[in-house]
């Protein structure tokens, strides 16, 4: 039964991933807007669930994995200091990285996720689960926010590309 309940909670999340993209799409589309997205922790998901959307090459070109430190460094112009005094999971950190590819792509908003997934990683001040977002729209418009999710390395990683998508479609409606 266990195994079950987990199968019907993982099949309503990616149904639940799928109505968010699909409404970011059709957001985007009828405003003439472009998406981009800077990942970490949640290792392309954003990306996946957005080019699962037909169509989507009408308002999505490029994405980016930024799982390492010196990929963030390198792709998007996140500084050495802010990643050794911060920490890559981070409001900072997922500041420049939303800044980063918002430039690198000349989209018109954008989503950066760092966290950890689990099942290593935490630590007393940054347990499992813990994931920073940056939504940042080209006109300057910037939306930070620190969540704690619950679950296995699968249901974080879920639960931040769901929240990632939310929160664009958020930017775009207000």
């Amino acid at each position: 039964m266990p195994g079950q309940v987990l199968l019907a909670y993982r099949l309503d999340m990616e149904n639940s991933i799928d109505i968010i993209a699909t409404r970011l799409g059709d957001l985007l589309l009828s405003s003439h807007a472009t998406v981009t997205c800077a990942e970490s922790c949640t290792g392309g998901g954003i990306a996946n669930a957005i080019t699962d959307i037909a169509g989507s090459s009408s308002w999505f070109e490029l994405g980016l994995i930024t799982y390492a430190n010196s990929a963030k460094q390198q792709l998007l112009g996140v500084s050495p200091q802010t990643l050794s005094e911060q920490g890559a999971v981070s409001e900072a950190v997922v500041r420049e990285m939303a800044q980063g590819v918002l430039d690198l792509a000349q989209a018109d908003i954008a989503v950066a996720v760092s966290g950890i997934a689990g099942p290593d990683g935490g630590t007393a001040e940054r347990p499992v689960g813990t994931v920073w977002f940056c939504w940042l729209h080209r006109n300057g418009v910037s939306v930070t926010r620190c969540l704690h999710f619950e679950g296995d390395r699968h249901a974080v990683r879920a639960a931040s590309v769901l929240q990632a998508l939310t929160g664009l479609i958020n930017l775009l409606e207000n």
